[in-house]
């Protein structure tokens, strides 16, 4: 049977295994208190849990690092607003970490 998950290609998962991810994902979020951006624009504080690329990671931006590894073009959100960004598509509910299933914040 098929996987439904699609895959990023390889480059893209070692590229967020990186060192360099992981110390610039983690000084993101120190530098934004660990609360989603987004919400905190409307008032609520959500902690934040997904570094967000702005301009969306692709094959040919991996090795740019005003792209990848910029304070810039990250953004850190919760995983409802990650959620939204990139399934625009109305939904009840969201799957989140380890594939639990909850439903989708009512606060934005």
């Amino acid at each position: 049977m098929a996987s439904m998950k699609s895959e990023a290609p390889e480059e893209q998962r070692a590229f967020y295994k990186s060192t360099a991810w992981q110390r610039c994902r983690s000084a993101y979020i120190s530098y934004r208190g660990g609360l989603c951006e987004r919400c905190m624009a409307n008032g609520v504080a959500t902690p934040g849990y997904i570094v967000h690329h702005k301009e969306y990671i692709t094959m040919e931006t991996l090795s740019d690092p005003e792209i990848a590894l910029s304070f810039n073009n990250l953004e850190l959100l919760c995983l409802d607003c990650h959620n939204k960004e990139h399934f625009k598509r109305k939904r009840r509910f969201v799957v989140g970490p380890g594939g639990v299933v909850s439903p989708l914040c009512t606060h934005i």
